[in-house]
């Protein structure tokens, strides 16, 4: 089976792309490097079920393949705000492109929403129902307004068009291949432990996060895609909470660094809550996180490691 995975060089796209390919899927990988890079899948060129394309989604393309996951889109704060106008046309251009292709081809789709469509969330763990709180004009909307609309447009091409399509809401995920500067809480306080620099955490640190290792995130992301007749939206996302102060403090003993941990003021719309109800994926796909913090973590470290020191 042919296989597209859009943003395949991104984060979770390229460990995506490897768990295919070692199950004896052929995969697409289509990145345009915005936020993606190339040596994320430096290791899988070669590999002769494996075909790279660099492309921007935001112009209409065709391809032939039977199943698409389309990760395409910056994840980051700094990422998807540096510009917000791109953000936005990626979560409307490139989703109606991508939409097109699968109505084309009668493929299979599963876009990669997040859990920044509840925005800061007044329900809480968050469950599939709940509808959000979102600031729509915000320095966060043209993230979390763009996944929404994205998803607005995954359930209108169902019912029109018969396009098989499932939506997997994303919570914070981690693990090695993060970007050093991408600007996510866990590799800021991994590279700022071991550089010795200050750990800045935002507000007063009370603001809570689950963090799901990559591994797992990726198993629920296939899971997904194979099951018959889930359309979704179903939350896939650690239930282990963790304030962000607690989280520093344990990656400061983690790494034996000697940084201090210094406040800086809560960015505007930053959520203070956030957990997924996973009940829903546990029922339909009887998928939940296997590995612990603690573990990810250590992989995490030494994968920063071997970039920073």
């Amino acid at each position: 089976m042919r296989v597209l995975v859009t943003g395949g060089a991104g984060f979770i796209g390229s460990h995506l792309c490897e768990k295919l390919l070692n199950s004896g899927e052929s995969v697409v990988c289509l990145d345009n490097y915005y936020t993606g890079s190339r040596t994320k899948i430096e290791h899988l060129i070669g590999n002769k079920n494996f075909r790279l394309l660099e492309k921007d989604l935001t112009s209409p393309f065709d391809l032939r393949v039977k199943r698409i996951f389309n990760l395409a889109c910056p994840a980051s704060p700094p990422q998807y705000q540096k510009d917000a106008i791109y953000t936005i046309k990626t979560n409307t251009l490139a989703m109606i492109n991508v939409l097109e292709l699968a109505r084309k081809n009668r493929a299979r789709i599963l876009q990669a929403s997040t859990s920044e469509v509840y925005g800061n969330p007044l329900v809480h763990p968050q469950t599939e129902d709940y509808w959000g709180n979102v600031n729509p004009i915000g320095p966060r909307s043209c993230y979390d307004e763009g996944k929404r609309i994205a998803e607005s447009l995954a359930y209108a091409y169902r019912l029109q068009h018969g396009v098989d399509v499932r939506i997997a809401r994303i919570f914070n995920t981690y693990g090695p291949r993060m970007d050093v500067d991408d600007g996510r809480v866990v590799s800021n306080f991994i590279v700022q432990a071991l550089k010795g620099e200050d750990i800045t955490v935002f507000g007063d640190g009370s603001q809570t996060r689950s963090f799901c290792y990559i591994s797992d995130m990726v198993a629920g992301l296939c899971l997904m895609m194979d099951a018959e007749g889930l359309a979704g939206p179903v939350n896939l996302g650690s239930t282990s909470e963790i304030t962000v102060l607690d989280l520093a403090i344990k990656i400061k003993r983690m790494t034996g660094s000697s940084s201090r941990i210094k406040r800086h003021p809560l960015p505007e719309d930053d959520p203070t809550r956030r957990r997924p109800d996973i009940d829903l994926a546990k029922r339909k796909i009887g998928w939940w996180p296997k590995v612990d913090l603690d573990a990810g973590l250590r992989e995490t470290i030494k994968y920063f490691e071997k970039r920073v020191r």
